[in-house]
């Protein structure tokens, strides 16, 4: 494979690497600060950066008091800005530096913004902290309510204001706006308006004394501001060489995106260091695109757009393979550390319990019906159905357990099927499914059903399949009808995405879909789950244990003759990857091919990255890139164009996952009658 294809490249995908830089500081000494200042924008040019974000003052130096207001400093300082301006022009990364500059008889602390030997604007701090250690109104003006302005400044004239955002013209999404240390901790940032006004990336110069819990305070205001204002937020702290005269710094970095840690710096190092890692720029702008609120706030806002001035600068940007600076979660649906695992287990499980529970009270049902496989979906149904008879001080022999075998139920499967349900202690019972399957195939004229009591020709076509789906389903709204009972669903997320379901008397309906909203891929993390914290007894807990290391099968077809049971793995791809192409679709709507870009970089190899918590060792795979094409092209015929008259007729159940839901009524609406030629095109032509 030619690894200088385009699709190899960040910048064909949307993202930007940005750099959030502790250099070494000094009290003071600017030429030392500039050296220090070129000497990590120079690493961050060989490393593949776009944008570096440097300290607050950093060129200055912060904790100097009054001696900001003397000349010879501020001499200094510009001499600091020109070297660095001479420095960058044969680098790559957009540089933001911080400084304290003249300019009419003030003095303001800026952030200069200098790419390719050009100071492209000046950013004034709009709030000068004047409480407990901070005494900034001693030195600075405020840049509050500065337009339209300029400063020359190194010989060169550039744009001045807090009405600054820049774009590269270039490099699509690469649009950035900086603000100044307290400026976030305000209840009104600067940034906000920066990104109503467009900026995707917002990032602040700190320099940020260290006290107890601080840390703490900047990474929710960091991971807030990213949330709230739908865009990326790079933040640089002050570190090792200011004055410890009265203060003490620990050279924070972080980088957030869309209110997620995207990466942190090591806190109280006296190297210099540059964090670094690549911004999902597009997905932010997928994000906006989806949030009417956003746009409602720029409107509310005055449209910052027609006030703010757009600096556009030429970028050039390395189009080769730098890798990718970011952890890409394999299982996007399921967090990869375990206290968030266990949260989200816990929220999800809950979601589920409490969906059921209003339903089943809501519809006066004596009982609830299930079928009940031995596989996982079922199973899991099962115990949340189990946990809604708990909750309502109710038996749970009120719940009605099926066993339905069929022309190729494995002797295990219904085995566990029955282990479960007596272990549950729920009404178990089993319906032979095949005498009603074969007069059905029968009456059809269907080979397999010509001769009844012999059986008739093993031809296993999607008809046999369906007969035994849809009679099983069958027979579950009937016994509902019989006893009072609301049928239960069964199928999850993953099989709605890619039409793995029975339409209609099958196993795409029922009276409550409780597992519509998990996919796959969370539904084994959630059985783990309840064994884990004790949901169930120890006899139940062994079962669901010999559940999760079976197969995934439908049961449909018999085995062949070396015994291989039908796998659905094998005829529609790894649930690992569908899960995977399905939360990039539905959640974010990214182009094919940055998704087999994500998966590529997240599945290529099995030792790197973090797996999720008890994730079993001898299950853990690798997908190259062919493999990986090869199965999002099935995914995208399946989702777009075969399956979505059956997600246009589900029935009712609650969204589990802030990845999405395929209810016509809540997260996903779409044509049934739809084509995938623009994905299928996108692929091919994009993806080597």
């Amino acid at each position: 494979m030619a690894q200088s294809h385009p699709f190899h490249s960040i910048h064909s995908h949307g993202l930007i690497r940005v750099g959030a830089c502790t250099p070494a500081a000094s009290v003071g000494d600017a030429a030392a600060n500039a050296a220090s200042t070129i000497a990590l924008a120079q690493q961050g040019h060989a490393r593949g950066a776009d944008l570096l974000v440097f300290p607050e003052l950093n060129l200055t130096s912060y904790a100097i008091d009054d001696l900001h207001l003397q000349t010879a400093q501020q001499q200094a300082t510009e001499a600091a800005i020109a070297a660095v301006v001479a420095a960058s022009a044969t680098l790559r990364p957009v540089l933001l530096v911080g400084a304290a500059l003249p300019r009419n008889g003030r003095l303001y602390n800026c952030c200069v913004v200098i790419a390719r030997g050009r100071i492209l604007g000046v950013v004034p701090k709009t709030f000068l902290p004047n409480y407990r250690e901070y005494y900034e109104k001693r030195w600075f003006a405020s840049g509050a309510g500065i337009t339209a302005g300029h400063i020359t400044i190194a010989g060169q004239a550039a744009p001045f204001g807090t009405d600054l955002i820049f774009a590269a013209d270039d490099l699509e999404h690469f649009v950035f706006h900086a603000e100044i240390c307290e400026d976030y901790w305000a209840p009104t940032p600067p940034s906000t308006n920066g990104a109503l006004a467009g900026a995707l990336i917002c990032c602040n110069l700190s320099a940020s004394n260290v006290t107890i819990g601080k840390s703490r305070e900047r990474m929710m205001l960091s991971a807030a501001q990213s949330a709230r204002a739908i865009c990326a937020y790079v933040y640089s702290a002050a570190g090792t060489g200011e004055s410890t005269t009265d203060l003490a710094w620990d050279g924070q970095g972080t980088i957030h995106e869309l209110g997620e840690l995207i990466a942190e710096s090591a806190r109280f190092d006296p190297e210099p260091e540059i964090l670094l890692a690549d911004i999902d720029a597009e997905r932010i702008a997928q994000e906006r695109m989806r949030n009417g609120t956003f746009n409602d706030a720029a409107r509310l806002a005055g449209d910052p757009e027609r006030t703010f001035r757009r600096i556009s600068f030429t970028h050039e940007p390395d189009l080769g393979d730098t890798g990718l600076l970011r952890a890409i979660r394999r299982y996007p649906f399921v967090p990869n550390t375990p206290e968030k695992l266990d949260a989200d287990c816990y929220e999800a499980f809950n979601i589920q319990v409490e969906g059921l529970l209003k339903r089943f009270v809501a519809a006066r049902a004596e009982r609830l019906v299930i079928g009940v496989s031995g596989g996982l979906d079922s199973t899991h149904a099962l115990i949340v159905a189990a946990k809604v008879m708990d909750r309502l001080g109710r038996p749970r022999t009120d719940i009605l357990g099926f066993t339905m075998p069929g022309f190729a139920t494995g002797d295990d499967t219904k085995a566990n099927a029955w282990t479960l349900m007596r272990a549950l202690g729920v009404s178990a019972d089993e319906i032979d499914i095949r005498p009603a399957a074969r007069q059905m195939l029968s009456d059809m004229g269907h080979p397999f059903g010509q001769g009844l009591e012999g059986g008739g020709k093993p031809v296993y076509d999607v008809t046999f399949e369906n007969v035994q789906a849809g009679l099983r389903t069958d027979y579950l709204f009937r016994l509902a009808n019989q006893r009072g009972g609301l049928v239960v669903g069964t199928g999850d997320l993953s099989e709605l995405g890619l039409g793995w379901c029975t339409y209609g008397v099958g196993d795409q309906m029922s009276h409550y879909a409780v597992n519509a909203g998990v996919p796959k891929t969370l539904i084994q993390f959630l059985i783990r789950w309840c064994i884990k914290t004790d949901q169930f007894d120890r006899d139940t807990d062994a079962v669901l244990e010999a559940i999760l290391g079976t197969e995934i099968s439908p049961e449909l077809v018999p085995a062949g003759a070396d015994g291989a049971l039908q796998s659905t793995e094998a005829r529609i791809g790894p649930y690992a990857l569908n899960d995977f192409f399905l939360h990039y679709t539905i959640r974010h709507g990214l182009a094919p091919s940055k998704i087999a870009f994500l998966a590529w970089h997240a599945w290529q190899d099995a030792e790197a990255g973090r797996w999720p918590d008890h994730f079993p060792p001898e299950a853990r795979a690798a997908y190259d890139l062919a493999t990986i094409k090869f199965w999002l092209e099935k995914f995208l015929v399946r989702f777009f164009v075969t399956s979505q008259f059956k997600r246009s007729a589900l029935p009712n159940g609650p969204k589990v996952s802030a990845g999405g839901a395929l209810s016509p009524r809540g997260d996903w609406r779409a044509p049934s009658d739809g084509t995938a030629s623009v994905f299928l095109e996108e692929l091919a032509r994009n993806v080597p």
